[in-house]
C-alpha cells in the first residue's frame, strides 16, 4: 500500500535537511541516504531516529513512503547528522516484532519525553500509544546496525 506524507512534511524536509547538515539541532533526528530502487540515485530524507540502549530504529511514520520502499530494497543506508556519517544495514521488523516494538520500546520511551505524546499527535501518529497493533499494521519499522568498519566520525 503506497502512502504519502502530509504536505507540511514536504515543505519542512528541505529546511530540516539544511539544519541537520549543520549538526544535531532537531532532537532525535537524522538524515537517511538510500539508493533509489528504480533510479539508482542517492536520495536523502530527514527521519526520526530512535536510539535506546545502543540500538537504533527508524519508523515509516507516514507508512510505505518512498524512503521506506528504497530502504527495504537496498537494505543499507547512510545516517548523517552534521559531520557524522554512519553506514548502516537495515532489518525490517515484521509481525509481532513490530507490534512489540511499538508497545514495549517506543511507547514507554515516548511517554518519558515531556512533549512526546503531543509530538506524536501533531504527526498524526497518536495510535502508536493507543493501539500498537494497529500502528504496526501501517507503519514500517527498521532496526539499523552499523556496517562492519564503515563509520566515519
Amino acid at each position: 500500500m503506497r502512502s504519502q506524507a502530509p504536505s507540511f512534511v514536504r515543505v519542512f524536509n528541505p529546511i530540516a535537511r539544511r539544519i541537520l547538515n549543520r549538526g544535531p539541532l532537531l532532537g532525535p533526528n537524522a538524515l537517511i541516504t538510500v539508493r533509489g530502487r528504480k533510479s539508482g540515485l542517492l536520495r536523502t530524507t530527514p527521519i526520526a531516529l530512535v536510539e535506546i540502549d545502543g540500538r537504533r530504529w527508524v519508523i515509516g511514520t507516514f507508512g510505505d513512503v518512498n524512503w521506506v520502499r528504497n530502504l527495504r530494497a537496498a537494505g543499507k543506508a547512510t545516517l548523517s547528522v552534521g559531520q557524522r556519517r554512519d553506514e548502516v544495514t537495515a532489518s525490517e521488523l515484521i509481525g509481532e516484532a513490530r507490534t512489540g516494538f511499538f508497545r514495549d520500546v517506543l511507547g514507554p520511551y515516548v511517554r518519558r519525553i515531556p512533549v512526546g505524546t503531543v509530538l506524536l499527535a501533531i504527526l498524526g501518529a497518536g495510535d502508536i500509544l493507543k493501539d500498537p497493533a494497529a500502528a504496526a499494521a501501517k507503519r514500517p519499522v527498521f532496526e539499523l546496525r552499523g556496517a562492519q568498519g564503515a563509520a566515519n566520525r
